[in-house]
């Protein structure tokens, strides 16, 4: 296939939605292998038989309407999505208007994990600030009175059997809050305290949790890094492709799924992401891949920030399968703008 005329932040012709200098651009052979691939070949193909071209332009231009053509078109592997669609889902969420829109305020006050946590924060900051300790961290004393109030009784007990909390990174959900609150310009340090800042006092005092919730939810996938509360690979690409994600908790979210649907989805979309996986002799790049994506983006991204259940399917104690449902929150999040 002909590259000329393509640009380098195209969407890929090969169909994976990726821009093309992050696909197919340095492919030896014209080899790709992303979704629609052997569709587009075919149709090129096909097009191109019992055709004459009078100048390399005047193939060119036919090339590239070709490629526009399928690029428009509607991928199973998508789930109903182009690779045009695709391409801006994963590089311009946020610039995408006419397919997706982001309120600035949501319509009814939110209710998420790490709004609980970040209210029990800014209650205990105040007027006065709250004094982090010497490397800069959530008091002990705080991280412990908030797991108990997050957790309950019962559930406190049983995440402190092994190890008690002495420290912020001992409670996870608080810590990355925290990290998340200081990246949204919500909360800061100044003269040696936790305090609110300016434009948090303002959100809080306009609009409250609806106004703060956007902020916190555009620093989570935009600045901090998931890769961060997990130890699996690097796999940017999958924090890349949120939107993605939301995508198909807003298509196939209304009923009770096991994740395994949505490591499915997200796997057929991009099988190339098993190439970014690190050789193991242990673990399949397979299931690697399906583990980070369950932890990542539906447990610690969708469950955390309120947009799904994600929850155990029994009470087991090393239960690693779980079912996913869609909550209302989501459709305040993100509401796409899609044709029936």
């Amino acid at each position: 296939m002909k590259t000329k005329g393509i640009g380098r932040n195209d969407p890929c012709p090969c169909g994976s939605g990726k821009k093309f200098k992050h696909c197919c651009l340095d492919k030896e052979n014209g080899k790709v292998s992303g979704p629609g691939t052997a569709s587009i070949s075919e149709s090129l193909r096909k097009a191109l038989e019992s055709r004459q071209f009078n100048s390399l332009e005047e193939a060119q231009a036919f090339l590239d309407r070709i490629t526009q053509q399928q690029n428009r078109r509607q991928l199973d592997e998508f789930h109903g999505l182009s690779p045009e669609q695709m391409h801006r889902i994963l590089n311009f969420p946020f610039a995408s208007q006419g397919l997706v829109r982001f309120p600035d305020v949501l319509d009814a006050t939110p209710a998420a994990r790490i709004l609980t946590l970040f209210q029990q924060l800014t209650d205990a900051i105040g007027e006065q600030g709250l004094k982090p300790t010497a490397k800069g961290n959530l008091p002990r004393n705080f991280c412990r009175e908030a797991a108990l109030v997050y957790w309950r009784e019962q559930r406190y007990q049983d995440n402190t059997r092994y190890g008690g909390i002495n420290r912020e990174e001992d409670f996870d959900d608080l810590h990355v809050t925290r990290l998340v609150a200081e990246l949204a310009g919500l909360i800061r340090k100044y003269k040696g305290r936790f305090i609110l800042s300016r434009d948090c006092r303002r959100l809080l005092s306009d609009d409250g949790l609806a106004a703060i919730y956007p902020r916190l939810f555009r620093a989570y996938v935009e600045q901090f890094n998931w890769a961060y509360r997990d130890g699996y690979p690097e796999l940017r690409f999958m924090q890349s492709a949120f939107l993605f994600t939301l995508y198909l908790l807003v298509r196939h979210g209304d009923d009770w799924r096991p994740q395994v649907f949505y490591e499915d989805a997200f796997l057929g979309a991009f099988p190339r992401l098993l190439d970014e996986v690190p050789p193991s002799q242990v673990i399949p790049p397979d299931e690697t891949v399906r583990n980070c994506y369950t932890w990542r983006s539906l447990v610690h991204f969708a469950g955390f920030l309120g947009l799904a259940t994600v929850e155990p399917v029994s009470d087991q104690l090393l239960c690693h399968e779980y079912r996913v449902k869609s909550l209302p929150l989501l459709g305040q999040v993100v509401q796409f703008q899609l044709p029936k």
